[in-house]
This record gives C-alpha cells, sequence and structure tokens, in this order.
C-alpha cells in the first residue's frame, strides 16, 4: 500500500470517510493527477507540480490548495492557511459538508491555471 492511502486508511471515522470521498472526487475530476506522500500528506502533483493535498487535523478534513490565492471565491467557500499567504483550504467536518460542485469548480480553475 502507498502511504499516501495508508495515511487516509489510518484516521478515525468520520473523517477516514471524508478523506476516501475527497480522494473520490479529485481523481475522478483530475484523473492525471498522481497522487504522492509529501511531508507526511497526500499530495496530488499535477504536470510535475503540486496541485493540491489532504489534510487530518483534530476535527476537520481540508482540502488545500498551495496556489488557492488565485483562485477565484466569490461565495467565500474558501479558508486563508495559517499565517500561509497562497495556501486556501476546504474545510468539512463530517461527509455532508461536502459540495462536490463547488470542490469541482475549484480543482477545475486550479488546473487550468497551471
Amino acid at each position: 500500500m502507498n502511504p499516501a492511502e495508508a495515511y487516509i486508511l489510518s484516521k478515525p471515522e468520520p473523517f477516514k470517510s471524508l478523506l476516501l470521498e475527497l480522494q473520490m472526487l479529485v481523481e475522478s475530476t483530475i484523473p492525471e493527477a498522481q497522487l504522492l506522500f509529501k511531508w507526511h500528506l497526500p499530495f496530488y502533483y499535477l504536470n510535475g507540480k503540486m496541485f493540491c493535498f489532504l489534510n487530518f487535523r483534530k476535527n476537520f478534513v481540508e482540502l488545500s490548495f498551495p496556489k488557492g490565492i488565485l483562485l477565484n471565491d466569490p461565495h467565500n467557500k474558501l479558508t486563508a492557511g495559517e499565517g500561509r499567504k497562497n495556501l486556501r483550504s476546504l474545510r468539512y467536518h463530517k461527509i455532508e459538508d461536502i459540495d462536490a460542485e463547488v470542490l469541482i469548480g475549484f480543482l477545475m480553475q486550479l488546473k487550468s491555471l497551471k
């Protein structure tokens, strides 16, 4: 098993299910993205560059975009990264929080920037 998948499967519920759902959405939307394990986190790379990553925190899961500041976010769905200038994230506490349309929109925007 690859370390990124092991990371996801090692998390407690409901966070494991959240991570698996996010993994499925990223991989079905951007099938050419490559899942790697960097800095102890599952990172997706596109064309050899960081694209997005999954992160389990104590009370939530994030899908984070290293260049998220470049994304158009008219409905303020993205959260600024803790002191990070460019990072933006979508945060989820339960699986019902995932709005696939919003998430896919951000993934497609980010892909078009690459």
